[in-house]
């Protein structure tokens, strides 16, 4: 028996709930998965008729709200963190090592006076170094659970590209409002861009439902609250380098929201490529200049 699709939502409960009408009025149904959504089928010669009790009861039952539908994920977001360990894994071996004959963190370690004057590539390298293990392995941590999930939402491509140049702009800001001689390294400022990323872009999102507010703000609250309770404590921690790269995350994160549109694959691969290429660029740029 031929059947055809008459309802469709993200919701499992939707259709179930819209079989349960068509059965008390005799109409057999099946709900099935399509793999992004659920839908309700019924026999071909009743879809009109089944389509018409739908009709009635959906307009003496209005919805008491709107909801917001959750939004399809990126299955091979995976592969965005799986690029961000192997580079801060690359990156701290090679300068561990002093491999080339190089000081790396000296020659790619964020400086303001080097940034000031001219050395803007320093913005990007020194997200990539990191003073000892345990430094590495806590922006290993967050980053790659951050990073998976802000891939999921927008693709892995534009998520780690996009955190990649907030967290760049975060370095520069600081390198302009700091003394020259102010310095540092590591990959926290992109870890909490990711998180202003993913916060905002979750608000944004929600802002135009008719949820409840606590609802629609709940991402940016739970971002903030995060920045307060991971980003501020520790005798090492640069909580402006923090502040600044959550900042920018978020305002990426908006400038997103607003101009969503989903990317093909090869667009998404383009961006990874585009954002691996962009720190080669820097720290060839880095190694070629010599210390600061």
């Amino acid at each position: 028996m031929e059947t055809v699709e008459i309802f469709r939502s993200y919701r499992r409960a939707a259709c179930e709930e819209r079989a349960f009408v068509l059965h008390a009025v005799g109409i057999a149904s099946q709900v099935g998965w399509n793999g992004r959504s659920w839908s309700l089928f019924v026999a071909g010669e009743r879809a009109a008729e089944a389509i018409g009790h739908l009709v009635r009861y959906q307009r003496e039952n209005p919805p008491r709200r709107s909801t917001t539908e959750p939004e399809p994920t990126h299955r091979l977001a995976w592969l965005g963190s799986a690029a961000y360990a192997l580079v801060l894994l690359v990156v701290g071996y090679l300068a561990g090592r002093d491999a080339f004959g190089q000081d790396w963190f000296g020659d790619g370690g964020l400086r303001a006076g080097a940034v000031q004057a001219g050395e803007a590539w320093r913005a990007v390298t020194a997200l990539t170094l990191h003073l000892d293990v345990g430094h590495l392995l806590a922006n290993l941590g967050f980053g790659t659970v951050f990073g998976l999930l802000a891939g999921q939402l927008i693709g892995p491509g534009l998520a780690w590209a996009a955190v990649l140049v907030a967290a760049s702009l975060a370095n520069l800001l600081n390198s302009l409002i700091r003394s020259p001689e102010y310095g540092s390294v590591g990959a926290s400022t992109a870890v909490f861009a990711t998180l202003g990323l993913l916060a905002a872009y979750s608000w944004r999102r929600r802002a135009s439902s008719a949820d409840r507010w606590a609802y629609r703000w709940a991402p940016l609250v739970a971002g903030v609250a995060l920045l307060a309770f991971t980003g501020v404590g520790g005798e090492r921690t640069d909580v402006l380098a923090h502040l600044t790269g959550f900042v920018m995350g978020a305002i990426t994160g908006v400038l997103l929201a607003a101009s969503r549109r989903p990317l093909a694959g090869w667009a998404q691969s383009a961006l990874g490529a585009a954002a691996i290429a962009g720190i080669a660029a820097a720290w060839w740029l880095a190694l070629g200049s010599g210390p600061y």
